[in-house]
């Protein structure tokens, strides 16, 4: 029962998400460039928080479905998680490297310079070549490799590792990345009241939009598998 409803909605995906999708990314940019006030310290620059912030949690959301994916490979052997893990970590990819993108472009301005070895700005570089490396891994292998899919599956396991030592490094360590904004406690917000409704927008569209990128990529690395599939097939009764 709960597999056939899941089915179900997973077949609304073409009908329900792209325009769910377009409507939160376009009240994203609206709110984020018109509606929300320039910052006090930092003025117009600080809209880069509305895609940056947003777009790391994304990426962490995306790695934790390769984490969770990975982990049914190593117990049921089921290939089809294999092509859920790579599609979701090519999303986390992506998000990651526009993360660490819009953190150049917000430096430069605030700090001077659009790179530092920062305690949180090198763990997510980390982060970033971990699930490069595992796509490339992956890409590198059979697709029906059940064997490299485990190994894979490994790296994936370890490298989500990563994602707690990034969100505690502000704490463990200096950096100097600013300390969480958001709240700094449940009575007093950090950003006013308009920001904060934008920013929570920016995080419904910018969701949106990974999950449309994630569904559309596992989509891909499916219809890969089926295909290599048939060409197996195909092949072991030609030379039969």
């Amino acid at each position: 029962m709960i597999t056939s409803t899941l089915r179900n909605l997973y077949g609304w995906r073409w009908l329900a998400i792209p325009p769910v999708t377009g409507v939160a990314v376009m009240a994203m940019i609206i709110g984020a460039l018109i509606v929300a006030p320039p910052e006090a310290i930092e003025g117009d620059v600080q809209r880069i928080l509305y895609l940056h912030f947003p777009s790391i949690l994304a990426a962490y959301g995306a790695f934790a479905v390769v984490f969770v994916a990975s982990i049914v490979v190593l117990w049921r052997g089921d290939l089809r998680y294999d092509a859920v893990a790579r599609g979701a970590a090519s999303v986390g990819v992506l998000f990651t490297g526009l993360t660490l993108a819009t953190g150049a472009l917000w430096g430069k301005p605030v700090w001077g310079v659009y790179w530092t070895w920062d305690a949180r700005l090198t763990s997510t570089l980390v982060l970033f070549l971990i699930y490069a490396a595992y796509l490339l891994a992956r890409a590198m292998a059979d697709e029906l490799d059940e064997q490299a899919a485990r190994f894979a599956a490994v790296f994936a396991i370890l490298g989500a590792f990563d994602i707690p030592l990034i969100m505690f490094s502000v704490t463990w360590w200096r950096t100097l990345h600013p300390q969480p904004i958001v709240l700094r406690g449940l009575e007093r917000p950090a950003l006013p009241p308009e920001m904060l409704i934008v920013l929570l927008i920016a995080f419904l569209g910018i969701s949106a939009l990974a999950v449309w990128l994630g569904v559309l990529r596992t989509d891909t690395e499916l219809l890969a598998k089926r295909t290599a599939v048939l060409r197996a097939t195909i092949d072991r009764r030609e030379g039969a």
